[in-house]
Formats: structure tokens, sequence, C-alpha cells
């Protein structure tokens, strides 16, 4: 949908920009994670700075949604409040961090905004925005460095301050002066220029300010640029042979390594005074780097990389309430989550699973899966497979994408994870019902090569099918469909074309089953009619003798309904 453009920023401007800036990060996510080398070559910025956003958007949306359908709406303060806060709760790594109080520097600014008509600032308070934005993200870090995200963010404040007119032409020059100094930055940062790439938390800050350029004026913007000779991480892990030269995330690792670079990141929500958090600051610098601690008004997002994770936590227990601890050690992955438990052991096997919806993530989890949600329209990257991979803490990982469109991405995460030692199998599955299929039959206790064996199988044996509306006129392997039918996909073409959810979703199982079969299995949408379920396990009930049946939600899934059958 078109955006209209914005002489003033007001709280709907607030709502349109997180929405476009976590659609921007969507679609850029994997190539931030393949740039990823400073301060630590982990291969997750872009996710990331993609889960930062997406917690200020939710935050965002609950506000608007807390009006209701009435004609009165949130203010500019509610918003902007609404989305630092979203932020700063949700941030992630260095970068998502940054990206909070980024984020909250903006909102102090255009809180203080009012008009007589309601809430809004205009392209002199979107100036002001930026500049403290830039300012306080610059004072949240220990040690700046430049060449990157701060130097991004200041260059866009620079270029705002520059720039008179209305909201458009200011966010317009912010965005083109990030630009210019996220192409600048491999001259500035040795490690980039090794690596031959732009700093990629600069990278997802030119996305999000290209996002508000078209919140502003309605116009998306142009891609942005990245270095001349750039070698992405991700061409370590491709099928192609490695380009003479390229440095991967585990080459850069090892030099951290031998640099004497700390082990363990460490990040927490803390409840305390700003005094408190000033000794806090104090406390940590020594202990190692990448310091940043963002927030205000009681609640602050810690984050540092140390050696010793235990003194990191300790010094947040005597500076206030520290929870949401999350230890990670940059060669293995989430080491534990709170508490005062010590790191625990490997596991010896794991399954990371790709599921649609929320439904499935919890049966994945329930049954002993690591699962990674795909929310529609937004395919997780392959840095994103790899950090699940990690969090699996397991020496041996079956991996199910559970999309055809994802064998790619999940092949490039097997391959990441095998150079950091995990031994891992990728099994083919198309949809979340083979891959339903493949977990029945997991035995960890076999040895991993029948175990895959089996779960192979069990996947490969079980048709898949999926019930969705069309979004538009398209021309079908059953004909031309129009905007608005149902249509009844089998092993992933297009097999039924009709009116009626239920009645095609009773064709494709008739379809499916006249080949035979021993268990069908429905996971219904939250979209799909509450009678489909009822109807189709009457059916099979009715129609075909010592054929079982199970039903699981699947929740906000994309599809109305997936079928199974064994």
């Amino acid at each position: 949908m078109a955006q209209v453009p914005q002489t003033f920023f007001d709280a709907l401007a607030v709502r349109a920009w997180c929405g476009l800036a976590l659609g921007a990060l969507g679609r850029a996510r994997e190539e931030i994670d393949a740039i990823n080398v400073y301060p630590v070559a982990d291969g997750d910025t872009g996710t990331n700075l993609y889960l930062t956003l997406e917690s200020a958007a939710t935050a965002v949306e609950a506000v608007f949604a807390g009006y209701g359908t009435g004609t009165q709406e949130p203010s500019l303060a509610d918003a902007v409040h609404a989305m630092a806060h979203g932020a700063l709760i949700g941030a992630q790594g260095n970068s998502g961090t940054i990206l909070a109080q980024l984020l909250r520097g903006m909102a102090q600014v255009l809180a203080e905004a009012k008009s007589g008509d309601g809430s809004r600032i205009d392209g002199a308070g979107l100036r002001l925005a930026l500049r403290q934005a830039a300012d306080s993200a610059r004072e949240a870090v220990a040690h700046p460095v430049e060449g990157t995200v701060l130097t991004v963010a200041s260059a866009a404040a620079d270029a705002a301050e520059g720039a008179e007119g209305d909201c458009g032409t200011v966010a317009r020059a912010a965005y083109e002066g990030a630009r210019a100094a996220l192409a600048a930055t491999p001259g500035q940062l040795a490690v980039l220029e090794r690596a031959g790439v732009v700093d990629a938390g600069g990278r997802g800050l030119v996305a999000v300010l290209g996002a508000l350029v078209e919140a502003c004026t309605g116009e998306p913007v142009r891609e942005a640029p990245k270095a001349p000779e750039a070698v992405p991480v991700a061409a370590a892990v491709s099928d192609a042979p490695a380009r003479a030269g390229a440095v991967c995330a585990a080459d850069l690792c090892a030099e951290g390594a031998e640099d004497g670079g700390p082990a363990y990141e460490v990040i927490y929500l803390l409840e305390a005074g700003d005094e408190a958090v000033a000794r806090l600051r104090e406390r940590l610098d020594p202990l190692g780097d990448s310091l940043v601690v963002v927030g205000g008004d009681g609640l602050w997002n810690v984050h540092v990389h140390v050696d010793d994770a235990g003194a990191a936590v300790e010094a947040g227990v005597e500076a206030g309430r520290p929870y949401r601890i999350r230890i990670t050690h940059f060669g293995l992955g989430d080491v534990h989550t709170g508490g005062e438990r010590p790191p625990r052991e490997r596991a010896q096997r794991a399954v990371v699973a790709v599921v649609p919806g929320e439904g499935l993530a919890g049966l994945y989890s329930e049954a002993g899966a690591t699962a990674v949600l795909a929310r529609p329209g937004e395919p997780p990257a392959s840095g994103e497979l790899v950090q699940a991979v990690r969090r699996a803490h397991a020496r041996e990982v079956v991996l199910l994408p559970n999309d055809a469109e994802l064998r790619h991405t999940a092949a490039a995460a097997a391959e990441q994870a095998r150079t950091e030692g995990i031994r891992v199998a990728l099994i083919p599955t198309r949809s979340a019902v083979q891959g339903i299929a493949a977990l029945a039959v997991h035995e960890p206790e076999r040895r991993f090569d029948e175990d895959v064996v089996q779960m192979t199988s069990a996947a490969g044996a079980t048709r898949y099918a999926e019930v969705v509306v069309a979004e538009r006129q398209s021309w079908t392997t059953a004909g031309i469909c129009q905007a608005g039918d149902v249509l009844g996909l089998i092993d992933g073409d297009v097999a039924v074309i009709g009116p009626d959810v239920t009645a095609t979703a009773e064709t494709v199982l008739d379809r499916m089953l006249q080949a035979g079969g021993e268990l069908v299995t429905l996971v219904v949408g939250d979209e799909a009619p509450e009678s489909v379920a009822d109807r189709l396990e009457a059916r099979v009930r009715d129609a075909y003798l010592a054929v079982d049946t199970v039903v699981y939600r699947g929740g906000r899934q994309g599809a109305l309904l997936l079928i199974g059958v064994e």
C-alpha cells in the first residue's frame, strides 16, 4: 500500500515508519548478517536489528490497538514512547542495543512536540530528533569507534541539519548523508577494509532511514551501497568455490581469538537508578569491550563483551535488579539465560525446525525441537538459522527447513555451523507436516546416521498440501484463478480451485487419500473457518476406514490449512 506524504511527523507516521523499517530489515537481514565482521564476526547483526525493530513495531501496534476502531488515535508521544520502550526491552546484540538508543534519542525530542490539533512535529523538529538520536547513541557507547553505525548516525544528523523544508526533505537528506557515510566506512576501520565490506550496523541504519523517507514522502528510496570489492561472509558457505582472498567469519573469529578478544557476550535488562548505572559503567568498562548501556527512567539494557561473564552479571546485581540475562559464548552459542546456573553441557543431538505459526512453534518446542518462527512474507535468513543451531547447543543437529524455498538458505546455515564444529544433517522437508512426521520418529539414542535416515524416510513418505486464498488473478496448473478464489495445493502445485474453503479442502483430501494413507494431519490456521477441522475429520471417519486423524492449531501461519497424509 502506498504511503501518504507527511508534511508533519505524527503517530501515524511513526506506525508507518516502524512497519516499513521492519520490512526493509527483513529483506536486507541476510545480506547484513553476511557482512557482519565487527566487533565480532558472528553473522547476526541483521537478525539482531530485525528482532529489535520487530519489538518496537509490536509495541507501537499495541498502542494503536488500545484505541480500537474509533476515530481517536494515540498521540505522537504515546507512539514514540512505545517505539522506544519496545526497542529497549527487545534489543538484541551490540547493533540492536545501539539501535534502541537511537530510537530512544529520537523519542525524547518527538515526545515534546505538540500543536493545536494533536501531537506532531515538522521538519525542524525531525532535524533535532535525528541529532539527539546520534548524540545519545554515541554517549551510550563506552569507547566509540569511527567507521561504525555511530559514524553513519552522526553523518545522517549532520546532513539533516543542513536541510530546509518539511519532514520528507529532512528525512531524505539524512538518508543520503548516511548512504555516503556507509560507503566510506571501509576506509575508517581496518577490519572492514580487509574483508571488503561496509559496516553491517551502518547498513542496517541506512535501511531504517530509507524507511523513514518512505514513511514521510510515500516514495521508496534507492538501495544502500555496498563496498566495491565486497566479499560477503556467506561466500564461504556457498556451493561455488570461495573467491581468493575472501574473509569469512571463522577467519575473523580466529583472528580475534589470537588478539585475545573476550569470549562472552553478556546482555541483560536492569532496573536501577541513574547513579547506580553510572557506577555500573565504571565497573564493567575494565572487564572487557563493546560496552553499551542504553535506557533511562529506571530501566536499562546492558551489553558488554567479557571473559568473566559471572563478574558482569554480579556487577548488575550490585547496581539493581538484572533480568532476561543472556550469556553467549562467541564460539558455542547461548550458554544460559538468567539465574545462577553454570554453563550447561553441550547435548549430543538436537532438532532445529522452521515453523510457519505460533501454534506449530509450541508443538515443535514441546517435542524437544528448537523452533524458528517464519512469519508470513518474512522467511528466516541463514544467519538466524545458524543462531538457532548454536542455541540448540548440541554436537549433532538435524535441520528441518519445512519449506522448499528455504533449501539454499538452510544449506548455507548448515555449512556455516559445520565450520564451527557442529555435525549438521539437513533433511529437505518442504512442509511443516513433513517435519512433524520426521520429528515423530526421531530417537536421540540411535546412531546419528540411522536417526537421520529414519527421519528422512518418514518425511518423504508424507504427502503435503495447503489451502490458501489467491491474492490476484493468475494462471495455475489447475487453470486460471481470480483474486479471492480458494486454492488447494498438493505437493507444491495448485490442484484445486474453488469458491469455498471447506469444500476445496475436502476435494484436496480426497485426492491425497486416493493413493492410500494411514494418518491425516491437519494444521488449522487462525483465519480458517471454525468448522473445517470437524468436517474433514468426519469425512475421513466416514469414507476411509482405518485412517486416523490428528488436528493441531497453527495460529497465524499464512495458509488457512496444512494437510499431511502418511
